[in-house]
């Protein structure tokens, strides 16, 4: 059964490819919530998902979100209505939820129509908790890599590319922004395209914003990698394994990260923009993704055979993620460390994360042999060579390539969390660390974070600084404080956590 309906453009977006019927139309065409609708006008024809209300449309108007942009239509235009097949995919992630092995075909399908928004979130949510629980192959995982790539853009540079990777989890990791400075300063094109904070207090986009614009298109990538050698760019307006997006939105409330769609993700992109090389950190310790030795390995070894069968040559480093990298978490506060760095200064543990990574790549491209990677790019570091790379990489991408890091806009509310007793640091919360700085306002809040004054093995007295919080608002600085007051951001040794009464 099918019927007309007169067109409502209703200026709400959901992030879903819905429509909203009345609900005595839905009724009476026996329509619930979440079923499939065909929509017809004119030899144009599109899925949808149905909303119901009393009293957002009238009977006989059928409205259409803003998310709804590639159909045409306009107020009052009619559209024929009627109900749409449960799409082939649904049976296969019920599949895969039974414990099944998936086809490259059956992958291919649910990918496609998780882009084509032929999926509710709901169908979406029982695939990735299938990859959650159930688990899948290295086969299963190659063909899920490949869907991604195939059902979105991809870049060809024309030429050979490399980059580095994190599988996150760490606060604090703006490696990044001294990383694609020191191998484009060696000659190598990196062509970096990073992801904006989703759980975290910054995204490396985030990050790179405060110095520079990091939205562009195709074609203005492909001029600043032949201009300049390396870029740091956001990838969301680039279309590339759209799928990737619309997975992490419905990982994201359901707080799970499944593996196989990590490494997807992950191996999607580098594919859809034709990485040659790729090296893939993998922080470790306690409160990061992989909290151990043994866990990290595997890991590391699936991603080498995916690259193998990709194509892409990857060599994995386990690196210490037990705290943040460097000492400040945050848009702002990591632009201006990582500049910091670049002239001269900054953390240790920063400069030797950063240059560790960077010297694998070297290594890998034949510009050092084994071993010797990482001199090499310390050197490229402490000559100043980074420094007026990211100088240029800043002004090609439109920025102030004069900036400094006194000129990054900190937050001027702020707070000092002192020590309670003399001792040592025996511990930093990544988790507590992270849900301070969001509470503070980051990442919208560009210069709300927190700044580490002492870290894990540090000796403090009484009294001295350990955490600073910084928000741009009274209220939300308030709001971070009160994290941390639930939730200690650091440890000493022997303070007292808590006084229980007795008699």
């Amino acid at each position: 059964m099918s019927q007309k309906f007169k067109a409502r453009l209703i200026k709400i977006k959901t992030g879903e490819k819905n429509v909203i019927l009345n609900e005595s139309d839905a009724e009476e065409m026996m329509f619930r919530i979440h079923d499939r609708v065909l929509i017809t006008k004119n030899f144009q024809r599109s899925v949808a998902m149905v909303d119901i209300s009393e009293s957002v449309v009238e009977r006989g108007e059928i409205g259409f979100y803003e998310d709804f942009s590639e159909f045409p239509v306009v107020d009052g235009d009619l559209v024929e209505v009627s109900a749409a097949p449960t799409p082939t995919s649904v049976e296969f992630i019920r599949k895969k939820m039974r414990g099944k092995p998936l086809t490259k075909s059956e992958i291919h399908s649910i990918v496609k129509d998780t882009v084509s928004h032929n999926l509710s979130k709901l169908e979406v949510a029982a695939f990735l908790m299938a990859e959650e629980y159930v688990g899948m192959s290295i086969d299963e995982i190659e063909s899920l890599t490949k869907a991604m790539v195939e059902t979105g853009k991809t870049i060809d540079f024309g030429e050979r590319v490399v980059d580095k990777h994190s599988i996150g989890g760490v606060p604090g990791n703006k490696v990044t922004l001294l990383i694609v400075p020191i191998v484009a300063a060696a000659g190598l094109k990196i062509p970096k395209t990073s992801s904006r904070a989703i759980t975290s207090p910054s995204g490396t986009a985030d990050t790179m914003e405060l110095l520079a614009p990091v939205e562009f298109g195709e074609e203005e990538l492909k001029r600043l990698l032949r201009d300049v050698g390396g870029y740091i760019a956001w990838g969301g307006s680039l279309d590339l394994a759209p799928a990737d997006d619309l997975f992490i939105r419905v990982e994201h409330p359901l707080s799970i990260d499944p593996r196989p769609q990590m490494m997807a993700s992950i191996m999607s992109k580098k594919l859809a923009v034709g990485v040659d090389t790729l090296v893939l950190d993998i922080p470790t310790g306690k409160g990061a993704k992989v909290e151990d030795f043994e866990s990290a390995r595997k890991l590391g070894n699936d991603f080498i055979e995916l690259g193998n069968r990709l194509g892409i040559r990857v060599r994995c480093g386990i690196t210490y993620g037990g705290q943040p990298v460097g000492h400040t978490v945050g848009p702002a506060l990591e632009a201006k460390e990582a500049l910091e760095t670049l002239m001269g200064g900054g953390p240790n543990s920063l400069i030797e994360k950063s240059t560790s990574l960077a010297g694998m790549l070297f290594e890998m491209n034949g510009l050092a042999t084994r071993g010797n990677g990482h001199a090499l790019a310390k050197e490229i570091l402490r000559s100043g060579k980074a420094y007026q790379k990211m100088r240029e990489i800043i002004s090609h991408q439109g920025g102030n390539p004069d900036i400094k890091p006194d000129d990054l806009p900190l937050g001027t509310e702020r707070y000092v969390i002192t020590a309670p007793a003399d001792g040592y640091v025996s511990s930093i919360s990544n988790r507590s660390i992270n849900a301070i700085a969001r509470a503070a306002g980051a990442p919208v809040d560009k210069g709300a974070g927190v700044k580490l004054y002492a870290k894990m093995g540090y000796s403090v007295k009484k009294g001295d600084k350990v955490v600073e919080i910084y928000s741009s608002r009274q209220s939300k600085l308030r709001e971070a404080i009160s994290v941390a007051m639930r939730d200690p951001p650091f440890m000493i040794e022997g303070m007292l956590l808590e006084e229980l009464p007795g008699f």
